[in-house]
């Protein structure tokens, strides 16, 4: 069986490597929790829903250096934002699933037991820290009437979001900031080409636009199993 602590390293790890900053940050697994539950009041926090389920979250000071990934007086692209890559790269780490909204909230459980606690350090001064809890996997029983897990069941009607994505680009702060309207932005998507459609932010399937009613639409022309939507 794996540990949660090796979890914990492969996702910590991964997280450092997407984070937005240009420091060689260093990840230190805390034995000693006392007194965090302060530095994690205003964190980013998300919750991953899969084959593993957990709770992230994640505490950088301005001695990290994200503040070029928040734009001029972090105006421009909030920490939120800024900080859900280095998320959902940690979360990926997970196996299959859908990270929720990243949001900055208080993340009281991290003096629970079962949580993991990093500090991120850059040569030897903690600059911020990386938490996360693994929630305990179960075995439901099967509701007869419906087939589903009780569980399941219980979520049936939370509403998710989906989105249509017609391609991406990578840019700069610099040229985020000096777009205005009229400008042109160039996506690594040629015409024609099927749009993304995306549950919660995971690629589930492939569709073309269309027009109905005078309403944009997208016609599913494929589903994406676990492992392409992964991929």
């Amino acid at each position: 069986m794996i540990s949660t602590a090796s979890v914990s390293s492969v996702a910590v790890t991964t997280l450092v490597e997407v984070l937005p900053t240009d420091r060689r940050l260093s990840a230190e697994l805390l034995s000693d929790r006392s007194g965090l539950a302060a530095s994690f009041s205003d964190a980013v926090v998300a919750s991953f829903v899969g084959s593993s389920s957990a709770e992230l979250a994640l505490v950088l000071q301005a001695a990290a250096g994200i503040d070029d990934a928040l734009g001029t007086a972090g105006t421009a692209v909030s920490q939120a934002d800024a900080l859900r890559p280095a998320l959902e790269a940690a979360a990926a780490t997970l196996g299959p699933g859908v990270l929720g909204t990243a949001r900055v909230d208080r993340a009281g459980w991290v003096a629970d037991a079962e949580a993991e606690v990093y500090a991120l350090t850059d040569g030897g001064v903690t600059v911020g820290w990386f938490a996360l809890r693994m929630h305990r996997p179960t075995r439901p029983a099967t509701d007869a009437a419906s087939g589903d897990a009780p569980n399941l069941g219980r979520i049936r009607d939370v509403e998710m979001t989906l989105a249509v994505e017609l391609g991406r680009t990578r840019m700069s702060v610099r040229d985020v900031l000096s777009i205005e309207p009229g400008s042109v932005i160039e996506l690594d998507r040629s015409a024609g080409a099927p749009a993304d459609v995306l549950l919660n932010g995971r690629l589930i399937a492939h569709g073309e636009i269309v027009v109905v009613d005078q309403d944009y639409a997208v016609r599913i022309t494929r589903i994406l199993d676990v492992a392409e939507g992964d991929a």
